[in-house]
């Protein structure tokens, strides 16, 4: 595992999985992105990109994981139980959530989602040791030498966005958030100021957005505006949408470009559109 800082994106599709040739380039796997620095690994969400993350993972054990959820809709954790190193007793796996409120805890969503009716087996199956942690969003949190820091994000039930610092380098992970009507959100400017990665849910575009005001996602016009007030370096548009295809995709990507022109001092894109596979190390 190299030392410094590197993200690779394992799913990228928003809301439903999904596949067919026309999804062959950016991929049809819902989301999930592996964060790696100073010989640790952060994993944030489980939706079904983490099945293949896992596998490889497998052939590593032991493992000493983290996975931070930005919430714990269905498309952000289906994958979770296919995820290989939870069945392996040599490994050790963290998660950790933000935006639960009492009642509801990590551990009774991950076990309600794991039984009679919807599943055939129970959270006792997991073999490696797994601990449940909650924590309260706006925190900043520590991961061996990353700093995680957290922010509140604008999307039903919760949801929490992420920042990672190590090496004077930096990763944010914001998605499922539906933008504000009256300018630019500030508390993810203020996250994401400076950062030289920002992976934005641009589900929609602003033309498409006002027929699904309301169902907390945002658009990849308004991940630019971000980016810009924020001084961010490379924008990753991501999240997409199980309705845009390839071709689609194609066309967000060339018109962004027209947004955001040029590279980085480290050579990396200001734009670009998150495809499964996708690494990048700023």
């Amino acid at each position: 595992m190299a030392d410094g800082l590197k993200v690779r994106f394992w799913g990228v599709r928003g809301s439903i999985s999904c596949a067919g040739a026309e999804y062959v380039r950016y991929g049809g796997n819902t989301s999930c992105l592996e964060v790696t620095a100073g010989g640790r690994r952060l994993i944030f969400d489980a939706g079904t990109g983490i099945r293949s993350l896992g596998l490889q993972l497998a052939r590593q054990a032991p493992l000493d994981i983290d996975i931070y959820f930005t919430h714990t809709h269905l498309d952000h954790i289906s994958g979770l139980t296919f995820f290989a190193p939870l069945f392996d007793q040599r490994n050790s796996v963290r998660l950790w959530a933000g935006h639960l409120e009492a009642p509801h805890t990590l551990r009774s969503v991950v076990s309600n989602l794991m039984q009679a009716p919807l599943y055939p087996v129970s959270v006792d199956v997991f073999r490696s040791r797994v601990d449940f942690n909650e924590f309260d969003c706006g925190e900043t949190l520590a991961c061996g030498d990353m700093v995680v820091r957290t922010t509140h994000l604008n999307h039903p039930n919760g949801a929490t966005g992420y920042r990672v610092d190590h090496g004077g380098k930096s990763i944010c992970y914001i998605t499922d958030t539906e933008h504000r009507p009256d300018g630019l959100d500030a508390n993810i400017v203020e996250l994401c100021r400076g950062a030289d990665v920002m992976a934005y849910d641009s589900s929609y575009t602003d033309a498409e957005y006002p027929q699904y005001r309301g169902w907390g996602h945002s658009t990849w016009q308004e991940g630019v505006r971000l980016a810009d007030a924020a001084g961010v370096g490379t924008l990753a548009i991501f999240h997409h949408d199980p309705s845009h295809d390839d071709v689609f995709m194609d066309g967000v990507g060339h018109q962004a470009a027209t947004l955001r022109p040029g590279t980085t001092p480290n050579g990396l894109p200001r734009v670009l559109v998150a495809h499964e596979g996708l690494t990048l190390a700023p």
